[in-house]
């Protein structure tokens, strides 16, 4: 069966200091797969990436993780994935990540996790997509983040429409439902009459 809509997640190879952090991820997960969806990430059983896949596919949603050969070891692949594809390259993994995804949402993470959210928003504010873009600011963690933001448009180097393409929220199933909604699915229903 297809699904209704997939997300693409990015988030942390690490569980955090916070035990909030994983029950994000898991509120996430459990949300997708409960209601019709299918969740694509970055292929590992680590972290907030396992935590993410392995209540999506409890719930009863479909798992799709894309993994670059070089990581397979490093972030453990998720060998319980619905699919699990072994790439040549990040460049890949990020591009398959994203052609499967009708949204993006970033969870707490590192390194890897704010590249991922910043160039899924910057392919969408040059036009290679238009596909919503979600930040889920769990315990305040991305605070510094947005006041940072805030302060690049004051410097008149991001502009408010383009702060306007990213969903910031705190609340995991409302933002979630809100980047279906936006998505425009015709195959999901609108997820505010659920």
């Amino acid at each position: 069966m297809k699904p209704a809509f997939s997300i693409c997640v990015y988030c942390g190879s690490r569980p955090g200091a916070h035990p909030n952090y994983g029950e994000a991820a898991r509120l996430v997960g459990r949300w997708i797969g409960e209601h019709g969806g299918q969740l694509v990430y970055g292929g590992g059983h680590n972290g907030l990436m396992g935590m993410v896949a392995d209540a999506t596919l409890a719930a009863g949603g479909r798992v799709v993780g894309v993994i670059p050969k070089a990581l397979v070891e490093k972030e453990w692949a998720h060998r319980g994935c619905t699919e699990l594809h072994v790439v040549d390259t990040m460049h890949d993994r990020k591009r398959m990540m994203a052609e499967r995804a009708d949204a993006f949402l970033a969870l707490p993470g590192g390194i890897g996790t704010f590249e991922e959210f910043f160039e899924a928003w910057t392919w969408r504010q040059l036009g290679y997509h238009d596909k919503p873009v979600g930040l889920l600011n769990v315990d305040g963690l991305y605070d510094g983040l947005e006041q940072f933001l805030q302060s690049v448009v004051r410097a008149q180097f991001v502009n408010d429409w383009q702060m306007g393409l990213v969903r910031v929220g705190r609340d995991a199933p409302e933002l979630l439902k809100s980047l279906v909604n936006d998505a425009g699915l015709a195959a999901a229903p609108r997820l505010d009459q659920i």
